[in-house]
């Protein structure tokens, strides 16, 4: 039996969380709530970002998904909102406006799960200091020497124009990571050290001010002087950039010497390792995770359930409803309207045409499909249950994750399956 059951209408917004940073050292992360159209593309959602959390003139948005501590896929138009699931985590970085000839850098957090190994990788750093090595590892994966990604990664940007030294980055990362700092640290925020950071272009409606609180790009201007403009308090970070071949070279040391960009990539990854000690003097707490871009709570799934049930579809199936050209049923845009199904005990007893059996006609569900995307374009996911071994699992491409029952019921849920559930008489029968 196939049914293809009717949905009320969806309202036409939708709400969406996102952290905005702040990659000035100005503020803290905080997370934006705004309402965007369902049907709106990514620059609906910067601009509503832009408005509440008070952009300036000469800032944008730079919009991506985290996943597992690192940067998913950069967000831009043509995107529709449509492609991001309510249980994505995105992250927007205020970044000027300077676009010729930049890179990205992503400061990616790593810390061990142990702590108790951390002295080792400090007696292993020391001994490649004295030997003068520069490069303390090689790797293609985030995964260096046991340190794991963790937290989420902050974004700004790095001139290509002029040199840059290790001691550039340094300050850069201590003014991004300043308002992490604990109070009572004795460390002076890198916005003291101007010389290695140039302002952004005044914008005509924005004053000086403005212009230099948004100067978060490491360029060259005055880096021959770098040494005197460092502030005496300000920490040297266990930094690593990785560079060309994936090698880790190490920024802690030799802070007057050039780094090399690397050339072939957009984007330039730091690292930094959170030893116990550091976390001593930092509070990462606001960059350990970002919120759902919708959570749905229990008092706020009841909420949305209670108007529309599976039974309600059926019903809305079973009525008369006389069609006139202009009134015949279109499809327009995708639905998303959140159906609450039943996962047990499915009753369509009152719904067969052999109303003489007294028996329940009782059904569970085993298996869904997921949508998510548009009308033109998304993608499928599905949930099944091993009824063996009575757990359900995710089914994402080639990933298969094991999921709770309580996660089956979404507003993404497309094709249900159902199986009769066997009583002691219908398995005697055989006719379950």
């Amino acid at each position: 039996m196939y049914l293809s059951l009717p949905l009320q209408s969806s309202t036409a917004s939708r709400t969406m969380t996102v952290t905005v940073f702040a990659c000035d050292g100005a503020a803290l992360p905080s997370p934006c709530t705004v309402t965007v159209p369902k049907q709106g593309r990514i620059k609906d959602l910067i601009q509503a970002l832009s408005n509440a959390c008070s952009l300036k003139h000469n800032e944008r948005l730079l919009l991506v998904e985290v996943r597992n501590h690192l940067i998913h896929r950069y967000l831009e138009d043509p995107v529709h909102l449509s492609t991001i699931k309510d249980d994505e985590r995105l992250a927007a970085y205020k970044i000027p406006k300077i676009d010729k000839n930049t890179k990205y850098l992503q400061l990616i957090h790593r810390r061990r799960e142990h702590f108790g190994i951390w002295e080792n990788s400090v007696m292993f750093n020391n001994h490649n200091k004295s030997r003068g090595h520069d490069i303390v590892s090689s790797s293609d994966s985030h995964v260096i020497s046991g340190w794991k990604p963790y937290g989420t990664p902050i974004v700004s940007l790095i001139s290509c124009d002029d040199t840059v030294t290790r001691g550039d980055i340094q300050v850069m990362v201590n003014r991004i990571l300043s308002p992490l700092l604990r109070r009572g640290g004795n460390v002076e925020q890198a916005t003291n050290s101007e010389a290695s950071i140039p302002k952004a272009e005044p914008d005509e409606c924005s004053n000086t001010h403005d212009a230099a609180s948004v100067g978060n790009v490491v360029s060259n201007s005055s880096n021959k002087d770098f040494t005197n403009s460092k502030a005496p308090s300000m920490p040297t970070l266990p930094l690593l950039l990785v560079g060309d071949n994936n090698a880790c070279i190490d920024l802690s040391m030799g802070e007057e010497k050039v780094v090399k960009l690397p050339q072939s990539s957009p984007k330039v990854l730091v690292y930094i390792d959170w030893s116990q000690k550091l976390l001593e003097k930092y509070d990462t707490h606001p960059i350990e995770s970002l919120p759902e871009v919708l959570k749905y709570g229990p008092v706020t799934k009841k909420a949305r359930t209670e108007p529309l049930s599976l039974y309600t579809c059926l019903e809305a199936f079973l009525r008369e409803e006389p069609l006139v050209p202009e009134d015949m049923w279109s499809m327009k845009h995708k639905l998303e309207t959140f159906v609450n199904f039943p996962i047990h005990d499915f009753d369509l007893t009152n719904y067969i045409a052999n109303k003489n059996n007294s028996r329940r006609q009782l059904y569970e569900l085993y298996a869904l499909t997921n949508h998510y995307g548009s009308m033109g374009s998304g993608h499928y996911t599905a949930h099944i249950k091993l009824l063996d071994e009575n757990r359900w699992y995710n089914f994402d491409d080639s990933h298969i994750t094991l999921i709770s029952e309580d996660e089956v019921n979404t507003a993404a849920a497309y094709v249900l399956f159902y199986r009769r559930v066997k009583t002691e008489e219908a398995a005697i029968s055989n006719g379950a």
